[in-house]
């Protein structure tokens, strides 16, 4: 026992070029993870915005849908937004006092006031829809809807709810980059241009610009994101309240939808399709799992053929329940998770398929001067010098055009 050695401690020098120990390295590691997270999060926000074509299609869409919607309701306006609705503009500033709305119809109660706002919102819609000063269009858009829902909130179907949110969301994004009259005017000018740079005279306008884009870059990244996450927060919360409800884990949800006559455009149609319950109840069961897996699929290429069936989904609640604005909104909403390789794909198609459609159309026409060509004769051949005789030349486009020059000359 007295002759055993203690063990000698480690000097200060080797515990400090000891290698860390498994729980710094573990902690080491997670944070670079997440600085490299956070430094990819930052780039993608300020480096360039991002689906510009997605933009485009929403500002392109809602602009659309919402002119469409003001020109099918132009026969009814003064009954739901104009002075002689049932819910007059006394009621309005009512309801505004307490839910902090704002209208400009409720501005005046004058109809030729109505009619000119009426009139200025087919006009906004229209130069949205096209893109023109899309900055200050968008922000005019934006009130022109907020303040047709607020003037009569309970007059129409529910989907100019997401019109009102979407509209309000294109105003921080960049929506006239793509397919606009404002990129068109901006290619032209870079046309005459030369796309030379021009000297900056100083610094300050130079680091004005450059604050300026990134702000623009982060603003229109960030809207993207909102209406993203708005339209998976939709369809996610759609889902799971659906799941709670009896009839919808029954499958018998839709048969009591198509049975209310409140929604039944084509009453006929609607019991035609309630008459297939197996086919009813799986819609049922689909259009729950969709909406509650939609969140979870968009970082993959399973988010497609979910878009599909969400189309179709769509499209049957427009025919069948009668909702085509509420439809319409939701369609476009999808757009903005497609990327933009496939809007850009889609000029590239559509040429492609003119290119093709104008080669059959030549095709299958006579040719110039095909009905007056007669036949050709060998030469020295007997009879008509214009008979066909065998031979004849492999060239036909040579064949037929000294066929054409001899009919014309002896003519």
């Amino acid at each position: 026992m007295g002759n055993e050695q203690r063990p000698s401690l480690p000097s200060p020098a080797a515990r400090r070029d000891r290698p860390a120990d498994h729980g710094t390295g573990a902690v080491g590691t997670a944070r670079r993870w997440l600085l490299d997270r956070a430094g990819a999060l930052w780039t993608l926000l300020t480096g360039r915005p991002v689906s510009l074509y997605a933009a485009s299609v929403l500002r392109i869409g809602y602009g659309f849908l919402y002119l469409v919607f003001l020109l099918r309701e132009f026969p009814h306006r003064d009954e739901i937004w104009g002075p002689g609705s049932p819910w007059t503009p006394a009621l309005a500033e009512q309801l505004f006092r307490q839910t902090g709305w704002n209208s400009i119809l409720t501005l005046s109660d004058s109809r030729a006031y109505f009619e000119l706002c009426y009139v200025l919102a087919l006009v906004t819609s229209a130069l949205f829809m096209l893109g023109w000063r899309t900055r200050a269009m968008s922000a005019l858009f934006a009130v022109v809807v907020a303040s047709f829902h607020a003037r009569s909130i309970f007059m129409t179907d529910g989907g100019d709810n997401l019109v009102l949110l979407m509209a309000l969301y294109l105003v921080l994004t960049a929506c006239g980059r793509r397919w606009s009259l404002d990129a068109r005017r901006a290619r032209l000018r870079a046309a005459r241009e030369g796309e030379t740079p021009q000297p900056v005279s100083s610094v300050l306008p130079e680091q004005f610009h450059r604050a300026r884009t990134t702000l623009v870059t982060v603003m229109h990244n960030c809207g993207l994101f909102v209406i993203a996450a708005q339209v998976c927060f939709l369809y996610g919360s759609a889902g799971l309240y659906k799941v709670q409800g009896p009839t919808w884990g029954g499958g018998t949800a839709l048969h009591y939808a198509l049975n209310l006559e409140l929604f039944q455009p084509w009453p006929a149609f609607s019991h035609l399709v309630d008459d297939y319950t197996i086919l009813i109840a799986i819609a049922g069961y689909m259009t729950v799992l969709l909406q509650v897996a939609f969140p979870f699929v968009l970082f993959g290429r399973l988010k497609y053929p979910v878009l599909a069936l969400l189309l179709s989904m769509h499209i049957g609640i427009a025919v069948l329940l009668g909702l085509p604005l509420f439809s319409g909104a939701m369609i476009i909403a999808d757009a903005v998770f497609l990327p933009d390789r496939f809007y850009a794909f889609l000029p590239q198609l559509w040429r492609r398929a003119a290119r093709r459609a104008g080669m059959r159309r030549r095709a299958a026409g006579p040719g110039p001067g095909s009905g007056s060509v007669p036949s050709q004769a060998r030469p020295g051949a007997s009879g008509s010098k214009y008979r066909t005789t065998r031979g004849a030349p492999e060239d036909t486009t040579v064949a037929t055009g000294l066929a054409s020059d001899q009919y014309r000359t002896h003519r």
